[in-house]
């Protein structure tokens, strides 16, 4: 538990850089004598671990919406390896089942990004000397779902726990490919596809291919770009195809340059 009398020591976790200088420019600007510091910033959930092992501070503030894996998971490692770092969830939506996961995880509070700057101060220091914040409606959210038996078991219905690989291998699944089918197409080894199949098995809570494909169609409809490899002329060294110019390959369901998808002699990396 952090004494009053210290510096509180925060992170920030966001993968937008504004939001993150807005976040230290309340805090710089509306905590009194320097209480609260942001210590260091992150925008990924790979680099916000290796900021939280390298500054072990005393707060996180941290999105759940990150590039390379949930804040979920974040929030779990955070709560498994520094269990005296404390974790507020800041975020510009709520749902029922992140809010339980969330909790279940380790997070100590979740506030709205449209909170205001005293409240917000006032919850990293509830959160640095121990206590848990969770904003009145967000509460009787979660006692609700404890109340009714829906608690929004982790993986029961919720993607957000995937990572972005993750998500791209369970959209080859919802396809109908095969593992080795999988592979070829994100340029991974079949094996690396079953592991990867055994974690998103685990975190969705199903044991059949069927089940998770259809988790998958019911909440995402047909693979969505963002899910989809993407794919380049590398004979020709052309950049990865990520903008609006992108198409897609209709045999293969890729993004591929727009005008390539009739090339029957293009050669593709998929990423």
């Amino acid at each position: 538990m952090k004494s009053m009398t210290s510096t509180i020591r925060v992170l920030l976790v966001d993968d937008s850089a504004l939001v993150r200088r807005g976040v230290r420019s309340v805090i710089e600007a509306h905590s009194e004598q320097g209480a609260i510091e942001v210590v260091g910033e992150a925008a990924s959930a790979a680099a916000a671990m290796t900021e939280v092992l390298r500054l072990r501070p005393d707060v996180v503030l941290l999105d759940l919406r990150l590039p390379d894996d949930s804040g979920i998971n974040v929030c779990r490692r955070i709560h498994t390896e520094l269990p005296a770092t404390r974790v507020l969830v800041l975020t510009s939506f709520v749902d029922d089942n992140l809010v339980y996961n969330a909790v279940i995880a380790g997070a100590h509070g979740y506030l709205m990004k449209e909170v205001d700057p005293p409240t917000l101060l006032e919850a990293i220091a509830k959160a640095a000397s121990g206590q848990s914040i969770l904003a009145p409606d967000i509460t009787e959210r979660v006692m609700k779902m404890l109340r009714s038996g829906n608690t929004g078991k982790e993986g029961s219905n919720d993607l957000s726990t995937l990572s972005n690989q993750e998500r791209r291998v369970l959209a080859c699944v919802a396809e109908g490919l095969t593992n080795k089918q999988t592979g070829e197409r994100l340029n991974l080894s079949e094996n690396t596809v079953k592991n990867y199949l055994i974690n998103v098995f685990e975190k969705l809570q199903v044991k059949r291919r069927s089940q998770a494909a259809a988790l998958y169609v019911e909440q995402v409809g047909r693979p969505v770009a963002s899910d989809l490899p993407r794919a380049s002329k590398v004979r020709l060294g052309g950049p990865i195809c990520t903008g609006p110019e992108c198409e897609l390959m209709p045999a293969t369901g890729v993004l591929v340059p727009a005008g390539s998808a009739g090339d029957p002699g293009i050669t593709l990396a998929y990423k």
